[in-house]
């Protein structure tokens, strides 16, 4: 398949590797946390973002454990076609006994005796690029990959059609709106004038198009095309994440702080559940980001720190606002507390560069979303030995991956619906269901043909099953939460 499973990019060093996870994982729902946080109390928000930090990288290791499993199957299937190719050339067995040994050997012979006679070879390196639809296709029934591909569709195309609307959003509210220190109360309707004869509508989607026109071309090429535009959109947001803390924390140490959040409130916790359950999402990425790692053997540790800094980064960017602001004046965007209070922060320039600040956060997640799902596309369709024609390979898949969020978009910016439905659903599928299956038939998979003395060098320090079984748990828990809070929603309503 072109641009298939061996296409692993440009090799980058492990430090691009933890930008890459980081930029991916902290989104503009960074910036809904902190009036969650006001909402259920300090002491359950900490305990419940730090237990989904948790629970996310437990399965990011799955996802990597199994990773390697599919890159040593792939190649133990290799050398058994070179060893039944020579076998064919040398005629030292007949046909009936090639085919006896090609469908008998898998069973019986383990892995490190085919190679024993090749030199040492580390069966588990992760060199080649196998997407979570790969995986699904190697180590799941039809039924399972048909599920699994339903589930990364549907959450790939939301997240794509959620990012194309935010980011012309956020331009257009800065365009458009009035960032005086009144802007916070003031309302707009989409009629209402933008600048001359062009509506606030219309402003938004010529925004769209300029999106469509800058980040679209991505799609056609490789996640590895951005890596300076990773750098660089990375050392914006340690720059507006620290901007925000500090000047919180100045304003909360002059004892001029208006937050008075109460320790606990359950009545909160299911619009923090909600906001912060995909806060580590990063899990349907990892191929596309791991693999093309040129020193994986601190992996593990990567992936680790990575969690804890930006775990950190949420617990102190949502504790210093609620201390700061009172609770009630808090935004459903974050940065909106800073581009409409003088008090806070009176420098136009800076409260401008905090408005513009989710469209930086989208503008890199895009481009790694959208070639994910492009290379899930390929693998739905593929064949056994096929290839793609270029156009098929260059223009259709990136068109089907491209056209369809974008057309979403223009058409309306109302998404709500979408994301707690089929958001909610897939997003629980996506980043627990999935590599808790993964990693438990993978072992289960290659535990006939490994022998016992061979080792996964990228094995999940949750090695044992128990920890699959709770991770299943915990996920069904979180799709009769979500479905309970959605009924009891529009109960209300």
């Amino acid at each position: 398949m072109a641009g298939g499973i061996t296409e692993t990019g440009e090799p980058y060093s492990p430090f691009v590797g933890l930008v890459y996870m980081f930029n991916l994982i902290v989104g503009t729902g960074a910036l809904t946390m902190p009036k969650a946080f006001a909402a259920a109390g300090w002491v359950v928000s900490l305990a419940l973002i730090s237990f989904l930090g948790f629970m996310s990288y437990m399965t990011t290791t799955f996802v990597i454990e199994a990773m390697a499993a599919a890159n040593a199957q792939l190649r133990w299937k290799r050398r058994e076609q070179e060893e039944i190719d020579d076998s064919d050339s040398t005629s030292e067995y007949s046909d009936d006994d090639v085919v006896g040994r090609s469908r008998s050997e898998p069973e019986t012979k383990p892995i490190l005796s085919v190679q024993r006679s090749g030199g040492h070879v580390d069966h588990f390196d992760i060199a080649e690029r196998v997407e979570m639809g790969q995986m699904a296709s190697m180590f799941f029934n039809k039924v399972g990959v048909n599920m699994f591909y339903i589930c990364i569709i549907v959450y790939l195309y939301g997240d794509l059609a959620i990012y194309a609307a935010a980011v012309p959003i956020s331009l257009m509210e800065v365009a458009c709106g009035n960032h005086s220190c009144s802007a916070g109360s003031l309302k707009y309707n989409d009629t209402d004038t933008c600048w001359g004869p062009v509506t606030r509508k219309n402003a938004y989607r010529v925004f769209l198009s300029v999106f469509t026109l800058l980040l679209g071309p991505f799609t056609f090429f490789s996640a590895q095309k951005t890596k300076y535009l990773q750098i660089l959109t990375s050392l914006m947001r340690w720059i507006a994440f620290t901007m925000m803390i500090i000047l919180a924390l100045i304003r909360i140490g002059k004892g001029t702080g208006e937050g008075h959040p109460p320790i606990a409130s359950f009545s909160g916790v299911p619009n923090l559940f909600g906001v912060c359950v995909y806060s580590f999402m990063c899990q349907h990425s990892l191929p596309s980001l791991v693999t093309p790692i040129s020193d994986k053997k601190r992996v593990g540790t990567l992936v680790f720190a990575d969690y804890v800094m930006i775990l950190g980064f949420y617990v102190l960017l949502s504790f210093t606002a609620i201390f700061c602001f009172d609770s009630s004046l808090l935004h459903d965007m974050y940065t909106l507390n800073f581009t409409d209070n003088c008090n806070v922060l009176d420098i136009p320039v800076l409260r401008y560069f905090l408005g513009l600040f989710p469209v930086f956060t989208i503008s890199t997640n895009f481009p790694i979303i959208a070639v994910t799902l492009r290379n899930n596309w390929k693998t739905l369709f593929h064949r056994d030995g096929g290839t793609y024609p270029w156009v098929v390979d260059r223009i259709v898949f990136p068109l089907i991956t491209l056209v369809p969020p974008i057309l979403v978009a223009f058409c309306t910016h109302n998404l709500e619906s979408l994301v707690g439905i089929t958001g909610a659903y897939a997003g629980t599928g996506i980043q627990y269901v999935v590599p808790a299956f993964l990693v438990y038939y993978a072992r289960r998979h290659l535990e006939p043909v490994m022998g016992r003395d061979a080792v996964n060098k990228h094995q999940s320090p949750f090695r044992h099953a128990f920890w699959v079984w709770f991770v299943l748990l915990w996920a069904a828990f979180c799709l009769m939460f979500v479905t309970a809070n959605i009924i009891l929603t529009d109960t209300k309503k």
